[in-house]
């Protein structure tokens, strides 16, 4: 089992850059494949980007490709999600979600642990 704790959320104008920390409890943090989902208001809970536990695959939602980047450092049991060149619609409720799945998938269903969730607000 893990616990997983997010920060680093804010309020960002439109342009800005926020970086988001995923902390994990656990000793078997490695273990686990690593992603990042998104909830605005009104929508549906959906896949940002994830890493496997090696860090050697990433995959990323298009909305977010060549703005954001996820990495990880097992060291230190933490997940990071760089958010750069930031848009109003990237406003949403972020969580950091673990998997037991091999590889990286986009799938609600296949990560058992979330975290609380941090807001992140982009003005435009």
């Amino acid at each position: 089992q893990v616990q997983l704790v997010e920060s680093g959320g804010g309020l960002v104008q439109a342009g800005g850059s926020l970086r988001l920390s995923c902390a994990a409890s656990g000793r078997t943090f490695r273990s686990y494949s690593m992603g990042w989902f998104r909830q605005a208001p009104g929508k549906e809970r959906e896949f940002v980007t994830g890493v496997s536990w090696s860090s050697s695959r990433t995959y990323y939602a298009d909305s977010v490709k060549g703005r954001f980047t996820i990495s990880r450092d097992n060291a230190k049991n933490t997940v990071y999600l760089q958010m750069n060149s930031l848009k109003s619609e990237d406003t949403a409720v972020y969580y950091c979600a673990a998997s037991v799945t091999p590889g990286v998938t986009g799938t609600v269903g296949a990560y058992a642990y979330w975290g609380q969730g941090t807001q992140v607000t982009v003005s435009s």
